[in-house]
Order: C-alpha cells, then sequence, then structure tokens
C-alpha cells in the first residue's frame, strides 16, 4: 500500500492502542516532540496526518468541505462542476452561496499541525538527510495550505510558528497579510520545499517530491498572475480592498507568469514525466486511452505526478463517485444514480477534427445558423437526422467520448437509452411525458423504453436521469459494479498531471508575452495530438482556455479557472444552462433522430455575485480582522 492509503489505517491503530487506558494518555497536541517522534513510526503517523488534511479538491470535495466521506453524504451527489458551466445536478438547481467552499478553520489547524512539526524538527536525531526530507515536506504542506486559504480569502494572517497561549487572547490575534505577501509566501515556501526535497521516494511512497513541489508552485503562480492580470474586470472596494488585504497591482502579474513559467519548464525539462499514451492512431483509441488515464491513474506513472489513494471502501476510505454518478441503467441497486449531467456548452467546447482550432457547437438544423435557439421543438424547422442516437456527435474530440456517456453507446456492456421523445407521423411532438405510441405494430416509449430501469434520460422519477442528453463516464470504472452502499469507489485522483503543467505554461506565456512561443505551442498541440488531432493550431488564449475547458473537464479545475480570471460574473449573468434532447422522429421511415437545443428542464438562470470572488471571513467579530467586500 501506498503512503496516502495508511493513513486512515494508522489513525485508527492509534485510537485502538490507546483506548485501553485512555484517561491515562498524554493529549496528543500536548506529546513532547521526543516521545512522537522518537521512532520512524511515529513521524510516518503525523506526517500521514498532515497528507490527510491536505486541501485536495478530489472526489470527496464538496461545498461542505474536504474528505466528505465518513459516512452517509447526505449532499445528493452535488458536486463542485454543478456550480459552473460544466453540469448540473439532475434534481438541485443551487448556486453559490455565501458559505460554500469555506476552509478557514480547517486550514488553520493543518497549518498549526504542521508548525508544530516544523519547530520540532532542528531537535530530532535523525539523519541529514531525513531532516531535509522532512523540511521540505512541512513547506510544502505549509504552502498548499496557503496557497487554498489565499485563492479564497486573499491576504490572510501567516502564520509561520505554534502559537501558544500565555493568558492573553490578544497577543494570539495575527493580522491578515496583504494579498500580495500572502501568494509571496505560498511561492516561498514551494521554493523551500524544492530545495530539500528530493526526486522521489524509495518505495514510490505518495508524498511530496521535488517536481510534486514545483506543480504545486506552477499552478499557484499561474493563479496569482491571473488575479493581477484581470482583477480589474470585477473592480470592488472597501476597507480589505484599500488595505490591500484583497486585489493585486496589475504590474505583479508578470513575476508570477515567469515564476508558473519556470517552475513548468523544471518539470517539462526533467525527463521524468510525459503525456500517457501520446500518440494514438485514431480516436477511439485515444478516447479509450484518456478514459483509461482517469480508470486508474497508477497506470500512467509518467503523467500522473502527484496521487490520492483510497485504500478500500468503507467511511473514510473510500468515495461515492462510483454510486452518485453512473447512469441509471448500471445503477446496480443503488436508488440514486445519474447525478452529473455534463451541459450543452461543454459539449459544444470540443472541437471537431474537420474544423480543428475553434468550438464545435452541435448543429441540429439543416440551416445551421440556431445554436442560440432554445425556445424546443418546432415543427417548421428543418432538422438534421441521424440514423442513431449518437449521430450528432460523430467527429467530435475523442476525449468527448470519454467524459461522457453519449446516448446509444455502450456502457457495461449495455446500450444506453437517452431519449427525451418522439415525433409522431402527423408531425406532433411528445417531449419528456405521455403515453406510449404504437405505428405500424410497433410501440415507442418517450424515454427509449418501457422500464424505468432500461433507460437513463429525462424522466423525473427518483432524480435518477440525464436532464442534459448525456450522462457522465470521467473517473468511472467500467470493469467494476461499485456496491450501492456509502463510499464504496476506490479510484485513485491524480491531483497534479503533466497535462497541467503544459497548459499552465502554455497560459504563462501566451498571457505575458515572455517565454518560448514556440514551446508553448508544442506543449498545447502535444495535448491535442493525445486526442488523435493531426492539426496543429497557433498558441493563442482563446485556444489555451478552451484546452483546459476539455482536457481539465470535471477535475476541479474550472471553478478556479473562472474565479483567477475574473470570468465567473460575465459566464453566469442570469444565465441558462443548456441541454440536447436525442427525439425519434417518426415522421421518416426507417425513424431516424433529432436533435434539440434547450434550456436545462426545470432549471432556473444564474448570476454570480461580484462578492463570491472572495469568500468570507468566518468569526471577525472574535479574531478583529477585516472581513472582505459586501459581507
Amino acid at each position: 500500500m501506498k503512503f496516502f492509503k495508511h493513513t486512515l489505517l494508522l489513525f485508527i491503530l492509534l485510537f485502538s492502542l490507546s483506548c485501553g487506558n485512555v484517561l491515562d494518555k498524554q493529549p496528543l497536541d500536548k506529546l513532547r516532540g521526543e516521545d512522537l517522534f522518537s521512532n520512524p513510526e511515529g513521524v510516518k503517523l503525523y506526517m500521514a496526518n498532515l497528507y490527510y488534511q491536505l486541501p485536495i479538491e478530489d472526489f470527496t470535495f464538496f461545498r461542505q468541505g474536504f474528505n466528505w466521506n465518513t459516512g452517509d453524504q447526505n449532499n445528493g451527489g452535488f458536486a463542485p462542476a454543478m456550480i459552473t458551466d460544466e453540469a448540473v445536478h439532475t434534481e438541485f438547481g443551487d448556486f453559490i452561496g455565501d458559505g460554500d467552499f469555506q476552509w478557514w478553520d480547517q486550514g488553520y489547524k493543518l497549518i498549526r499541525d504542521t508548525n508544530i512539526l516544523i519547530d520540532i524538527i532542528p531537535t530530532l536525531e535523525v539523519t541529514e538527510d531525513e531532516t531535509k526530507a522532512l523540511v521540505g515536506e512541512s513547506a510544502f504542506i505549509r504552502a498548499y495550505a496557503y496557497f487554498a486559504l489565499a485563492k479564497r480569502y486573499g491576504g490572510v494572517p501567516v502564520i509561520t510558528a505554534v502559537q501558544k497561549y500565555e493568558g492573553d487572547v490578544e497577543a494570539l490575534k495575527v493580522p491578515r497579510s496583504t494579498e500580495k505577501e500572502t501568494w509571496d509566501f505560498v511561492l516561498k515556501e514551494c521554493d523551500i520545499a524544492i530545495a530539500n526535497l528530493a526526486d522521489s521516494w524509495p518505495a514510490g511512497e505518495r508524498r511530496a517530491t521535488k517536481w510534486v513541489a514545483y506543480a504545486l508552485k506552477s499552478r499557484a503562480a499561474l493563479h496569482a498572475a491571473s488575479l493581477a492580470k484581470y482583477g480589474d474586470r470585477s473592480p470592488i472596494s472597501g476597507t480589505a480592498v484599500d488595505q490591500k488585504l484583497v486585489g493585486l497591482d496589475k504590474s505583479t502579474a508578470a513575476e508570477y507568469y515567469k515564476a508558473s513559467m519556470e517552475a513548468s519548464e523544471a518539470i517539462m525539462a526533467s525527463g521524468k514525466y510525459n503525456l500517457y499514451k501520446p500518440s494514438p492512431a485514431t480516436p477511439e483509441e485515444a478516447a479509450n486511452n484518456y478514459r483509461l488515464l482517469f480508470e486508474d491513474p497508477n497506470n500512467a506513472p509518467e503523467e500522473a505526478i502527484f496521487i490520492k489513494g483510497y485504500a478500500r471502501p468503507g467511511a473514510g476510505t473510500g468515495h461515492n463517485y462510483g454510486i452518485w454518478f453512473q447512469p441509471n441503467q448500471t445503477a446496480n441497486g443503488w436508488p440514486h444514480p445519474g447525478r452529473m449531467n455534463p451541459t450543452l456548452e461543454l459539449m459544444d467546447a470540443y472541437e471537431s477534427y474537420d474544423k480543428p482550432g475553434q468550438s464545435a457547437p452541435l448543429i441540429t438544423s439543416v440551416a445551421g445558423s440556431d445554436v442560440a435557439d432554445y425556445n424546443g421543438y418546432n415543427a417548421a424547422k428543418q432538422y438534421k437526422r441521424f440514423d442513431d442516437a449518437n449521430g450528432i456527435f460523430q467527429g467530435k474530440d475523442a476525449r468527448m467520448w470519454a467524459t461522457m456517456i453519449l446516448p446509444g453507446t455502450a456502457w457495461k456492456g449495455q446500450k444506453i437509452i437517452i431519449q427525451a421523445g418522439f415525433v409522431k407521423p402527423d408531425g406532433n411532438a411528445q417531449i419528456m411525458g405521455g403515453e406510449p405510441f404504437t405505428a405500424n405494430g410497433k410501440t415507442y416509449y418517450t424515454y427509449g423504453a418501457a422500464d424505468r430501469t432500461q433507460y437513463s434520460g429525462f424522466d423525473t422519477w427518483g432524480g435518477n436521469n440525464t436532464r442534459t442528453g448525456v450522462s457522465f463516464k470521467k473517473f468511472l470504472n467500467e470493469g467494476v459494479n461499485v456496491a450501492p452502499g456509502w463510499n464504496q469507489c476506490i479510484t485513485d485522483f491524480a491531483d497534479f498531471r503533466y497535462a497541467e503543467i503544459l497548459l499552465n505554461y502554455a497560459e504563462a506565456v501566451v498571457e505575458s508575452g515572455q517565454g518560448d512561443k514556440t514551446k508553448g505551442a508544442k506543449a498545447l498541440n502535444d495535448i491535442r495530438h493525445r486526442a488523435a488531432h493531426k492539426t496543429d493550431i497557433p498558441l493563442t488564449i482563446e485556444n489555451v482556455v478552451r484546452e483546459r475547458r476539455v482536457e481539465l473537464a470535471f477535475e476541479n479545475k474550472r471553478f478556479w479557472d473562472l474565479i483567477r480570471r475574473r470570468e465567473y460574473h460575465t459566464t453566469f449573468n442570469n444565465t441558462m444552462r443548456h441541454s440536447i434532447l436525442p427525439v425519434l422522429d417518426l415522421r421518416v421511415t426507417p425513424a431516424k433522430y433529432i436533435f434539440i437545443r434547450t434550456n436545462v428542464a426545470r432549471s432556473n438562470p444564474s448570476t454570480f455575485d461580484y462578492k463570491h470572488y472572495y469568500r468570507s471571513i468566518p468569526g471577525i467579530g472574535a479574531n478583529g480582522l477585516v472581513q472582505n467586500p459586501q459581507y
């Protein structure tokens, strides 16, 4: 088992050893350093605790926080992608609330726990190499923690040593640093980690390495650079702005882009990493390769830079992607599948192979000029007809086929039926409801089959069927029927992977005007070649942003991309998200499929509030901190 997979086992072991005489034990936060760190297992246990607390935005990251897998989730499978333009939930239409994505108390707990270790390292009787490793890992963990705080709150109190209460609460209060000081601290901690960590761990443990620290710096510096460059897209005012607790001067963008480029280049030049199966012969091969990359990232060590593992099914050790997001037909007894519904906006973003370098909206009519018509079925419109329920998707980027389960495609040995209705021979449409219809001795059903277990789209029963026209595939394991219970899925998550590093580099080059544009273009196109694209496209910000959307879809990057580039308020301004409806057209023989672009059923428009570019600072009545604007 790898390091991350030991975390909970170590906690359980510690607890079981302590239970018999619990009142005779010293509290963990009062143990002397030499007691806790006097042997390798003590250090390993403590470090496992720190890694477990890392704010990794993976399968157990929800609006409520991190590691949301300790029992009945009671969140209906509402994932972060569902408040972006990537997906909607089958039932819920929630958007961003004031209390979502907070990580304040938990963040400072991790920082305190890390500072305890940092303070004690000089006293430990370990080798020089072991000391360097501890210094490097501690710096990495603290950098990761402050990165998570900075991207939520802006400038925060930077605490670098253990605080001790000596009767004066006021002495413990640390004011907020400026946002720039906070981002600079994150990058400085990354540099300490880089200088002290080795290339790898002897037994291949899933712990931070020099390259993981470079990857964090690449991501964090790009985030800060975007904030500096695009902060004026969403002007805010107030005390926090006046004191520079939020906001970065535009002039600082260049230094952050440079830092991101240099960190990315270090990984690119190392020879340690590459894209997984970078040269497929066909789009079909590319789609399968891409699917396998996420089904088990351990099979792609050349691309996966840092993996968070899940040891076994169960509370605290598994997760729920495999039960919440399977299509209805393969629910395996779980009562509420099908919750992740990719949007038409995301479908449209994928390129087609015959028109590289641009998004390829799904064209539903012969005229082809009405992609903005979301008004539903129009009997007067001349729709394009297709032989198959997935015909409209033919020729689209392989990654779409690997990310989404498309109508009429196979999954787990079944043909997944996603149909919204039919058009009768007389031209009247029956969509999302109504009784079966019989013509020429054959019976047609609105949702494509007679029984609710035989289809996966549009029926409102149970909230189990997609309402966007496609279901979800990325990260799901086609070869495993996940048991119908909480936290039964053990797919691992690649937190950092090489494709992101290439995209970070390309974006930093094109946005800053610095760096090697030829190398930036190659980074961009190498990723597209892995998706079986043969034609190179130029390095432009439009091409980079689109490539991020499709390559990193559902990896919890889109939310932060919209935040850092200050594009949320324009993307969501009284905005509806949209669906594609596969409809069987009985006006022709044999029947064919038409497709209808429409608003997501039972949904309302969403508007992003400017204040949500920063989260609110909790507990200002007690901690005396300056609150963020408009809270």
